[in-house]
């Protein structure tokens, strides 16, 4: 009888790994879930998130800087209003001479 030989890290091979939540599958396109091949090409975007066409690399890519464009707006606007509400506040507290 011929004797097995394991391995002890085997364990590490028979499981997949758990990914992050939020964190696209390997498998599919983070954009329109088609699943991705793999005798294909796979386009990465922000390290680690696999798109199945340039196409929809670029989708999200527009619609990333879209959501950037609008975040910046959103600061610059609170921004504006808050040093606004500040200069109102200061011009009232003007002092009135006798």
């Amino acid at each position: 009888m011929a004797a097995s030989v394991s391995c002890p890290c085997s364990f590490f091979f028979e499981a997949e790994p758990v990914g992050e939540p939020g964190m696209p599958a390997q498998d599919a396109c983070a954009l329109c879930a088609k699943q991705l091949a793999r005798d294909s090409d796979v386009f990465m975007y922000r390290g680690d998130t696999p798109f199945c066409s340039e196409d929809c690399r670029h989708h999200q890519m527009r619609l990333d800087a879209r959501q950037a464009a609008k975040a910046a707006t959103r600061r610059q606007f609170s921004s504006a209003t808050a040093s606004a509400r500040g200069h109102r506040e200061e011009s009232r507290e003007v002092p009135v001479a006798s």
